[in-house]
């Protein structure tokens, strides 16, 4: 079984044995002079080289995917696969069957499968990255929604004031836009000695794991504003388990603590209590890993 991720600053690729064991695993790193899809193809063919050859794969991309007709509708962050017939692509140049989903779905089936999700008859994942993706699992079931769009918490309104999403909050862009505003009021931070401008997420995940107070309360504080969603996700669905993914949970003590806490708050104290809010436990493997699943 082999699954893609086509990230926002890697490609990755991970093979599984028949006992879901990851086997094989490839990465790369975006050249953005280049086109995407060409390299995408690019990799796709230079991972048959260390897999050995296949046919048939999984491919998860951030955005709308039509499940129907195999095609991604639209995704923000890479306007070219909108434009682009992906599959048909990869049909011509790399001579591989290519099953697209959303990377939320891709992870969420995969802590579900093999993580996290184990054991649950119902699962919320929440992926944040450059943007932030949710899916939901129920009856052992993805569940896509009338027209396949469920899942897209990153456009749930989380502060009527200043009409912020948890997109504008929570995604990797969110928070750094948010620590740069913010980093000029606390000079003790660690994050302080680097250029406001420079300062990426590798820099609030190490610093965050060394203990630096600031960048634990931003976090925390992304956490909150989270939080605020997850409550009306509880709520709703009194949901056995919700996972939190992505890069950024590196550093995700500070984040689970926020959205617990706000979730607290807000929720129906019953339906919290039945609900476990956790980190994801595939890491920067997981959408991959799902995308190799829901190929199969």
């Amino acid at each position: 079984m082999i699954g893609f991720e086509v990230g926002y600053s890697n490609l990755r690729a991970v093979k599984l044995d028949n006992e879901h064991q990851i086997v094989g695993f490839n990465q790369a790193v975006w050249d953005t002079r280049q086109s995407l899809v060409a390299q995408v193809v690019d990799f796709i063919n230079r991972t048959k080289e260390i897999f050995g050859d296949f046919e048939r794969v999984g491919v998860a991309v951030s955005g709308i995917v039509d499940k129907t007709r195999n095609k991604i509708l639209l995704s923000r962050h890479f306007a070219e696969l909108s434009s682009t017939d992906l599959a048909a692509e990869l049909k011509q140049n790399c001579k591989v069957d290519a099953v697209l989903e959303n990377d939320a779905n891709a992870g969420a089936w995969a802590e579900y499968k093999l993580g996290a999700g184990i054991g649950t008859e119902s699962v919320f994942y929440i992926l944040l990255s450059r943007g932030v993706g949710a899916a939901i699992i129920c009856g052992d079931k993805l569940w896509r929604g009338s027209a396949g769009f469920a899942g897209e918490i990153g456009h749930v309104l989380v502060n009527t004031e200043e009409n912020l999403r948890v997109e504008d909050v929570a995604s990797s862009d969110g928070i750094l836009r948010r620590i740069r505003n913010r980093i000029h009021q606390d000079q003790t931070s660690s994050l302080a000695r680097i250029s406001e401008e420079l300062i990426t997420i590798t820099d609030v995940v190490r610093e965050a794991n060394n203990g630096d107070d600031f960048t634990q309360m931003m976090l925390e504080r992304t956490g909150n504003y989270l939080g605020i969603a997850v409550a009306g996700l509880i709520n709703i669905l009194n949901i056995e388990r919700i996972i939190v993914g992505g890069d950024i949970m590196q550093a995700g003590t500070p984040i689970l603590r926020g959205i617990s806490q706000t979730a607290a708050q807000f929720a129906f104290r019953p339906s919290f209590d039945s609900t476990q809010i956790i980190s994801g436990s595939l890491g920067d493997k997981s959408v991959a890993i799902g995308a190799a699943l829901l190929a199969q």
